[in-house]
Parts: C-alpha cells; sequence; structure tokens
C-alpha cells in the first residue's frame, strides 16, 4: 500500500474512532474510511478484542474454513501470538512500533490495513499445536555410503553348458576318426557349410552384404572332398572353381554392390572351406587320425591355458581394440599349455616325433589360435555382434569355435610334414 491510500484524520468521537483520549482508549466501530495518519499518534497498536481460543494445527485444521462473523483485521491473527511479545502478534522486540514503520513505512497505519510481512510462529506449548510437515533434521555428520561387495569374476558363458557341448562334440570327433575316416571328412564339411551359412548370414544382416550362399556352401564342400581325395593340389582346384562359381552366380542380380558381394564371398571361400581342407589332409597320412589328434587337442589346450591363466592372473590387455578380454597373462598361458601338450603328443602319438619338436609345434599352434581368435574377433567387432551364432549353447555358433581351428590347421599340418613327412 502506498502513500496516496492514506486519508485525512477523522475527529475525535467520531463512531468508529480508535485512538486515544483524555479518558483513554475507546473502542468503536472501524471507521469507513482509511485510519488517520497523524504525527502525534501513539507509536502502539491497539488491537480489537479476540476471544481466546486454540490456534490452529492439528484437529482444529477443519474449523479453518468454517465461516467467521468478519474475517481477520491482519494476516497476523491467524497465526497466535509470540512468546513473550506484547500479546499483539508481533515479537517483543518489535513492540513499540507499527507495522509500516518496522518496513520503513509510516506510523498511525489503519485497524484493517494487510502488513507486508507474514509471521507464521505458533507456539508449541499450547496443547493442541501439531506440526505441519516438518521438516527432517539433517544429521550432524552424514554417514558415508557403504562400499560395493566385492564381485567375484564371472566367466562370461554357460560353463556348465560349454564343457557338455565341448564333450560331445570329441566323441563325436573321436568315433568318427578310428571308425571311419569318409565319415569324419563328412563331419568336417557340414561343419564348414554351417559356418558359410553363418558367416554369410551376419555379413547381410549387419553391413547388407549378400554373400551367394548356394555356390559357397557347394563348393566348400566340395573343396574338403578333394583335399582329401586328391591333396593339396585338389583344394587349389576346388578353390578356384568356387570363386568362380561366386562370380558368375552373383551376376544373377542387379549389378549394385557387386564387386562388394563378389569380394566377400571369395573371402568366405577361403577363410572357411579351404583352410578346414587341410584337416582333411592331415587325415591321409597313414597315422592321419593321430596328428589329427594331435591338431585338435592342441588348439584346445591353447584356448583352456588362455582362459584359465587371463581369467585368474589377467590384468595386462594384449589387444584392447580388438579383443578386451585378451591378456599377455593369458597369452602366456596359451604359450606354456600349448608347448607341454605338444612335446607330449610328439613323443607318444607321432611316430618319429621328439619332444622338443613338440615344443616348437606347440609354441606355433599357440601363436596361430591367438591370431586366428583376435581375427575373428576383429570381424565381430566389425559387425557389431557378439558370436556369430546361438547353435553350440556355451559357445555361441559353429564358427566361434572354428575362429582358431582354421588358421591353426596349415600350421600344423606344415609342420608335421617337416617334422615326421607327409606319409
Amino acid at each position: 500500500m502506498n502513500d496516496s491510500s492514506w486519508g485525512a484524520p477523522p475527529q475525535a468521537g467520531q463512531a468508529g474512532y480508535w485512538g486515544p483520549t483524555e479518558r483513554g482508549p475507546v473502542q468503536g466501530a472501524a471507521p469507513a474510511g482509511p485510519a488517520y495518519d497523524a504525527p502525534e499518534a501513539q507509536q502502539t497498536r491497539p488491537m480489537p478484542i479476540v476471544p481466546d481460543g486454540p490456534a490452529y494445527g492439528g484437529d482444529q485444521d477443519d474449523d479453518r474454513g468454517a465461516a467467521r462473523t468478519g474475517g481477520p483485521l491482519f494476516r497476523d491473527e491467524d497465526h497466535g501470538a509470540f512468546p513473550g511479545g506484547n500479546g499483539a502478534g508481533f515479537p517483543a522486540e518489535e513492540h513499540g512500533r507499527l507495522p509500516d514503520e518496522r518496513h520503513g513505512g509510516r506510523t498511525g497505519a489503519q485497524p484493517h490495513a494487510t502488513p507486508h510481512h507474514d509471521f507464521s510462529y505458533v507456539p508449541q506449548s499450547d496443547p493442541s499445536y501439531v506440526p505441519q510437515n516438518p521438516e527432517p533434521m539433517p544429521d550432524a555428520q552424514p554417514q558415508p555410503a557403504p562400499a560395493p561387495a566385492p564381485q567375484k569374476k564371472s566367466a562370461g558363458r554357460d560353463l556348465g553348458a560349454a564343457i557338455g557341448v565341448g564333450v560331445g562334440l570329441g566323441v563325436v570327433i573321436v568315433a568318427s576318426l578310428f571308425v571311419v575316416k569318409a565319415v569324419f571328412v563328412g563331419v568336417v564339411a557340414v561343419a564348414v557349410v554351417v559356418g558359410l551359412w553363418e558367416l554369410t548370414s551376419r555379413l547381410q544382416e549387419r553391413k547388407q552384404i549378400k554373400a551367394p550362399l548356394v555356390p559357397l556352401a557347394v563348393g566348400g564342400a566340395a573343396m574338403v572332398v578333394a583335399g582329401y581325395v586328391r591333396g593339396a593340389e585338389g583344394a587349389w582346384v576346388a578353390m578356384a572353381l568356387t570363386a568362380l562359381a561366386v562370380l558368375v552366380w552373383r551376376m544373377t542380380e542387379p549389378p549394385e554392390g557387386y564387386l562388394r558381394d563378389v569380394t566377400a564371398g571369395v573371402f568366405a571361400a577361403f577363410y572357411v572351406p579351404f583352410l578346414a581342407t587341410f584337416v582333411a589332409m592331415m587325415l591321409t597320412a597313414d597315422d592321419g587320425p593321430w596328428r589329427v589328434l594331435t591338431f585338435l587337442p592342441l588348439t584346445v589346450v591353447s584356448d583352456t591355458g588362455a582362459y584359465a591363466v587371463g581369467w585368474r592372473f589377467g590384468t595386462h590387455k594384449l589387444a584392447p581394440r580388438i579383443s578386451p578380454g585378451k591378456t599377455r597373462e593369458g597369452l602366456f598361458g596359451a604359450v606354456s599349455f600349448a608347448m607341454v601338450a605338444g612335446a607330449l603328443c610328439l613323443q607318444f602319438l607321432i611316430d618319429d616325433g621328439t619332444w622338443w619338436q613338440g615344443l616348437l609345434l606347440g609354441l606355433a599352434v599357440a601363436a596361430s589360435a591367438t591370431l586366428g581368435d583376435l581375427g575373428e574377433s576383429m570381424i565381430k567387432r566389425d559387425l557389431g555382434i557378439k558370436d556369430m551364432g546361438t547353435l553350440l549353447p556355451g559357445h555361441g555358433g559353429i564358427m566361434d569355435r572354428l575362429d582358431s581351428l582354421l588358421p591353426t590347421a596349415p600350421v600344423v599340418w606344415l609342420l608335421l610334414v617337416l617334422f615326421v613327412g607327409s606319409g
């Protein structure tokens, strides 16, 4: 309220006048207009007589909305008096000053004027006082958050399913090796076809690369059989024919993306069936089943050593941008396990083999298996996937098991030919 709202003072004795007289304060009806603004007015603030009653709060809150005979003259009236004050709704230190004077205004405010303040103090000595939404008091010293419990290292896969699937595959391979060699060749051909299907499917899903599966599957199976029947010469011829079939097959579709698709097809033909052909070529020797049985366990032992040592002691990353889970300690474990297994295999399983040849073979297997694993990890990272498939529980897909076997097959075949011959 500004100064222009203040009117002239009423005459003494006027009805409704509040103010001092010769006989003291006189109470009457409230003036119709604003109160006077006389400099000689007393510095006190007479209040209308209000009947005693409980302050609002607790069970009395429901009466706030009830009708009253002429509402409160001041906002202060609804909040009770301050303890130790002057009984007029203001603290003791404010006694003797009118509301406007406390706020830098003028004296002599009219009784029904609304001051620019809102005291909300309610004495807690009142039995009807109930705090409304009390704020929680902060702790003097906040308790530190408990440290998280250390988590155990996780293998990242279902080890039970992985072991069960591995044992089952091992039984099939061993049975086919020592019963009929041709059955094992068929197992290799089936694995190649499934691997090609997984690879081409992921390429099309993630990169829209349409490598023709039909010529790849037929040529891949023929490549494995040709390697077993005709050796390395037959494998190369089958590889060339498969690449030519991929080029011709892709001509039946629009030319957009032709170079991209045939390049992926030739890569797939070399990566999966051609490298697998060296396993069939090992089988052609007189001790072929034992050579294959040396190749497979050495690769598996290398992977197992890398996994076990890296999971338990691995701290230094081997290739974090390609495969963050591989560590240098894991590589050391792969080399150690493979060299010991190679010495045992060459000494006791391969005719004319020696333990030191086995050490070299184990070292080469550990290197090629690790590079093959990193190579497929690079492909999967480029495709944005974790596994190539889901056919083998605990392992992923067929290609997730062939990743280290495929590049290791030509290394083992070549070193065994150098150490003990091709017969």
